[in-house]
């Protein structure tokens, strides 16, 4: 099953799965010794695709989940006329290939946004053990993660009403952050590490703000909203793990095997990703070759992640400046930004701790704490260019070594509950936007074939 076939058409993909430490799982029995990743690279040998698509999505916990984003993702793409027009023309040996990548980043749905302390009942149960249960399983099953959580929930149980985090309460979460191993280094550091030092009276207040509630359009849940920080960055620290683990080794594997264009896609923690398989461990990792384009949509990573001199922390770079350092990508670096999507607009700068110090959308600001999917790849003395998404008939002529923030507020605006537009990515002008950095790798490879077979 892993090897997926999109209903109703004959495009296929592979489907590879990691866990949580960044190892890929094995028994797949359309693998060879188990390893779909090995029938991928034999594949790849015997097929020879021109054009290898590596997508990664973000916050999707579930295979079901995982596969309905990729078919839906990879059947944009085809449906494009100007990929399907490629498709057909007389172009020798044209061949694409796609692959996704699922990792276990469970999200939490706008059902569970909506449940906080006062939903369990003054000494109930019934509500709080599944919930509880749900974070056991997303954190760590460690005994030092699941009593920290049994405090916590004990603690909300009893305290359903509270105004302000009982010190229980506080003690508790103190202790989950140090057992979930999340450190606080600043914005040059991992992602996971790229933070303001973890504060819960501060969270606890921030997130049961009427003024956060009524700009984010949730209700955080009590005492229990320091939770959805600390799961938030270890999902950001998991996307790092995954992304330099596995995927950095899978990358080596496909750039080593064939000649073949690879363009790397990912979404949400996804763009983390995918940065993080570029760099590979401790982010100085080198690889065979450049890939040749990159596209993150929506990203929630650092808007100073590619600087190499962060301009709010003079002397200090971002965590992935290497990948425009070292030219690891040939093509062009696109990003997404919308200003409906509140999961990385508003949930990112909660998440830090910083949630009502910014200022959204005020001309040429840019805060401490923020994500590529509100504010763009920043921090570059050159080579940034603000663009805004066009249509899917339109051309936007990417060229290489230089990264394109567009604006995609008009396209990206559809979603509603905790995370608004942050998953409307699946329509024909995303896809665009992917086939378009492509592409302009295609033509430019072409023209320097033109031009050294006229010397």
């Amino acid at each position: 099953m892993p090897i997926r076939t999109i209903s109703g058409s004959q495009i296929r993909y592979f489907l590879i799965c990691f866990d949580k430490n960044g190892h890929e799982q094995t028994g797949d029995p359309d693998g060879i010794n188990g390893l779909l990743s090995l029938r991928l690279l034999d594949e790849i040998r015997v097929e020879h695709p021109t054009n290898i698509f590596l997508f990664s999505h973000g916050w999707q916990g579930d295979f079901p989940q995982a596969i309905d984003q990729y078919d839906r993702w990879i059947g944009a793409i085809t449906s494009l006329h100007s990929y399907q027009s490629r498709q057909s023309a007389s172009i020798p040996g044209f061949k694409s290939m796609f692959v996704g990548i699922h990792w276990p980043s469970e999200p939490w749905g706008d059902e569970e946004m909506n449940m906080g302390s006062r939903s369990f009942g003054l000494g109930g149960t019934t509500a709080a053990e599944p919930l509880l249960q749900t974070y056991i399983r997303r954190l760590g099953d460690t005994p030092e993660i699941q009593d920290a959580l049994r405090m916590i929930f004990d603690v909300a149980r009893l305290n359903a009403d509270a105004l302000t985090l009982p010190d229980e309460a506080g003690v508790a979460y103190r202790q989950l952050d140090r057992a979930l191993g999340l450190a606080s280094k600043g914005t040059g550091a991992r992602p996971g590490e790229d933070r303001a030092s973890f504060n819960p009276v501060q969270a606890f207040d921030e997130a049961n703000s009427s003024e956060v509630a009524d700009f984010g359009g949730w209700n955080l849940g009590g005492i229990l909203a320091p939770l959805r920080e600390l799961s938030f960055w270890t999902m950001k620290k998991r996307a790092n793990t995954v992304g330099e683990g596995g995927i950095h080794s899978l990358l080596n594997q496909m750039l080593s095997t064939s000649t073949s264009r690879l363009h790397l896609m990912g979404h949400s923690f996804g763009a983390i990703v995918m940065s993080s398989a570029l760099v590979g461990p401790h982010g100085s990792s080198k690889l065979p070759r450049p890939v040749d384009s990159l596209v993150l949509i929506q990203g929630a990573l650092s808007l100073w992640a590619y600087s190499p001199d962060i301009p709010v922390e003079h002397g200090t770079s971002g965590y992935f400046h290497r990948i425009v350092k070292d030219g690891k990508v040939a093509g062009p670096i696109v990003t997404t930004r919308s200003t409906f999507d509140r999961a990385v607009c508003v949930f990112y700068p909660l998440a830090a701790g910083v949630g009502r110090q910014i200022e959204y959308g005020a001309a040429g600001q840019f805060p401490k704490y923020g994500g590529v999917g509100a504010f763009g790849i920043q921090g570059l003395p050159s080579n940034i260019e603000d663009r805004v998404m066009v249509d899917s008939n339109s051309e936007y002529s990417f060229g290489s070594g230089c990264i394109y923030n567009l604006d995609a507020s008009k396209f990206i605006c559809h979603g509603t509950g905790f995370a608004g537009a942050h998953s409307d990515i699946a329509g024909p002008e995303v896809a665009h936007v992917l086939w378009q950095a492509a592409e302009s790798c295609s033509r430019t490879k072409t023209e320097k074939n033109i031009a050294e077979s006229r010397i």
